[in-house]
């Protein structure tokens, strides 16, 4: 079972975004692999540290989180690091935290990892954000949606590399083609070699000498893509998916960006949602609540038929158990809640008025509600408890 994302830290829901920093800091360097050569439990305690702190710097993310806890990133909900997430990726989403410094050899080892050690090509691509309207039936069962996203897209024209052809792409003088300038300085601790991106290429390590006549050297250009998304069952309003590598291109060949798909829900013409169940007001007539019915009830996949009982009281609630929505990346499923409302006419003709009197003196038509009648406050609370 994963560890509470403030647990790991050591933070409260409370913590400012700089502390959240801080406290990510103090984990990393603590478990950091240069500092834990071999050790493997330090390793996954930094991917730990990574993965929470991914989350937790993100208000959106954070907001979630504290929402639905770990559910809200579970498979196809984005949020998070993968399970299969390796040391590079870390390194190279949260250089920006440590310094290009800190990667280096801690006292003369080895050079940085990832982000800005070892070549990289362009420049990440930016993030998109779209809204995604769903009804009832496609979040109660999940959904496959194709939709049409405008974007930069990789160039045709020099397959992303921004350069006008093969022979305009030369490797960079000042690192080399690494991407990277090595710095060895002495200290009383003994030498010690820091690392850090080559200022000329930016860590690419090539340069462009002529610039591709489509793009204007960028490696993209603006244009349209479908993008096929899966939205899994019991989504709800509010919820935001991530669709790795299909936001932004980026510039001369670098990673894509993602697309953060926003969730809305389209409203139900007569069912509402609440939490996992949903709730449906019957009303019926005062011959039918006292006789007894049958009558047929939308759900979210269909109609169906219920049985009222003889004398059946306004405010009764029924129960459709598993008609409501699914838990997302969960096994629980909610209930339709159907409330009884027995209509009283707001116009009566004479001859309905003289019938109606004669039965406001029978016995029978005099309230007499039992004992052990629950009251409205005790139904709603056994209903959503």
């Amino acid at each position: 079972m994963k560890r509470d994302y403030y647990e790991i830290l050591g933070v409260s829901k409370s913590s400012s975004a700089d502390e959240i920093k801080k406290a990510y800091r103090k984990v990393a360097m603590q478990y950091h692999p240069d500092r834990n050569p071999g050790d493997k439990e330090a390793e996954e305690k930094f991917k730990e540290a990574a993965e929470a702190y991914e989350v937790l710097s993100d208000s959106d993310k954070k907001a979630k989180y504290d929402r639905y806890g770990h559910a809200a990133f579970g498979p196809g909900t984005g949020g998070g690091f993968s399970g299969g997430a390796n040391m590079e990726d870390i390194f190279s989403q949260f250089g920006d935290i440590f310094g290009d410094d800190i990667f280096g050899s801690f006292f003369g080892g080895g050079g940085r990892r990832g982000g800005g050690g070892g070549r990289s090509r362009g420049v990440r691509g930016s993030n998109l954000r779209v809204k995604l309207k769903l009804n009832y039936e496609e979040i109660a069962k999940g959904v496959t949606k194709s939709i049409k996203v405008k974007k930069y897209v990789g160039c045709n024209t020099c397959g992303g590399s921004g350069a006008k052809d093969k022979g305009s792409v030369q490797t960079c003088s000042t690192c080399g083609g690494s991407g990277q300038v090595r710095k060895v300085t002495s200290t009383f601790l003994g030498q010690m070699q820091t690392v850090t991106t080559c200022p000329t290429c930016n860590g690419e390590g090539t340069t462009v000498t002529a610039k591709c006549t489509s793009c204007k050297g960028e490696g993209r250009v603006y244009g349209e893509e479908t993008v096929t998304i899966d939205i899994p069952a019991g989504v709800q309003e509010g919820m935001q998916l991530n669709v790795t590598g299909r936001g932004n291109a980026g510039e001369r060949g670098g990673m894509p960006g993602d697309l953060i798909v926003l969730i809305e829900e389209e409203a139900h013409k007569e069912l509402q949602r609440d939490g996992l169940n949903v709730a449906y007001e019957l009303h019926i007539s005062f011959p039918d609540a006292a006789f007894g019915t049958q009558v047929e009830v939308p759900t979210i996949d269909g109609r169906a038929k219920i049985k009222i009982p003889a004398g059946t009281q306004s405010g009764k609630i029924f129960r459709l158990k598993g008609k409501g929505f699914p838990e997302v990346n969960g096994y629980a499923k909610g209930d339709q809640l159907i409330h009884v409302n027995v209509w009283t006419p707001q116009n009566v003709t004479a001859e309905e008025k003289e019938m109606l009197e004669k039965l406001s003196n029978s016995p029978n038509f005099k309230p007499q509600p039992a004992k052990g009648e629950k009251s409205f406050f005790d139904k709603v609370k056994e209903v959503f408890s």
